[in-house]
């Protein structure tokens, strides 16, 4: 065999081997549009934030989340937008994406990783470790589970102690008012920081009334900071019917935070739950 023949093949072999890498690589690094905040940060969590080339409007933490292209939010998404973007893997929660949703993205070729998602701690340790198997880094998830129990522990310190009723009501302006009954997150994280929820009887969320309100008579009222805000803060809320008429009202005892972080269950799970004890004693 010539130089120039054996050149020849191994510059073949060069190509095949090139071809192979970059497959290889692409099946360990996929291009994921991730539409659920909670996914998001574990992906991130577990060192796969290059690998995100979009998200919904829910996913800001890490905050450099916050300069991915946005695909709206995941309730409401059009495929369109997310195969527009052409990422080889869609993930985030199965609830939450609507089948016909699911069935455009599947046509395009495009593979879905979807997940269930439990509002407890173990809910939370469980989507962690389930996210980080699907994605192959599952040793990664370790960290995150360690960071949460030791977050939690703190957390139980500062609970200890705690029984006010607490009533959450979401609000977005004076026109769309909704308080959060048993099996809701919100109920959980109340619990988890040592409240009770003021309101039993239903599940999942319904809308407020006066009448309810002073029945209920909650010790403290928990609101996202957004929804406190197009109320018009503190004189606002007191404004809304019933609101004065409680303990809560009375002590002005309202409670705003971070609303991605005090309902997502994810890995920053303990922090929401110490951060909600502090302020709800």
């Amino acid at each position: 065999m010539t130089f120039k023949k054996i050149k020849i093949l191994l510059s073949g072999i060069a190509i095949v081997l090139t071809g192979y890498t970059q497959r290889a690589n692409a099946q360990a690094s996929p291009k994921i549009v991730s539409v659920n905040g909670t996914i998001s940060e574990i992906l991130a969590g577990i060192g796969m934030e290059t690998n995100i080339i979009g998200t919904d409007i829910t996913s800001n933490y890490p905050a450099t989340l916050k300069s991915k292209p946005k695909v709206g939010h995941n309730r409401n998404l059009s495929a369109e937008g997310i195969i527009a973007l052409q990422p080889e893997v869609v993930t985030g929660l199965s609830t939450e994406l609507k089948p016909e949703l699911v069935t455009q993205l599947k046509s395009a070729g495009i593979k879905l990783v979807l997940f269930t998602q439990t509002y407890s701690p173990d809910g939370t340790r469980k989507l962690i470790k389930e996210v980080a198997a699907a994605f192959g880094k599952p040793k990664q998830a370790e960290p995150l589970i360690k960071k949460l129990d030791s977050d939690l522990a703190a957390a139980a310190k500062i609970s200890k102690g705690n029984k006010p009723k607490v009533l959450f009501i979401y609000a977005r302006g004076t026109g769309t008012m909704m308080v959060a009954g048993e099996g809701t997150q919100m109920q959980q994280i109340i619990e988890l920081a040592g409240g009770v929820n003021a309101v039993k009887g239903f599940t999942d969320f319904k809308p407020l009334t006066p009448e309810a309100l002073i029945a209920a008579n909650p010790d403290v009222i928990l609101l996202f900071s957004s929804g406190m805000d197009s109320l018009g803060g503190t004189a606002g809320l007191l404004n809304v019917q019933g609101v004065a008429q409680t303990n809560a009202g009375k002590n002005k005892k309202f409670v705003t935070m971070d609303g991605e972080l005090v309902s997502s269950f994810g890995p920053r799970l303990g922090l929401a739950v110490g951060e909600l004890a502090q302020k709800i004693k």
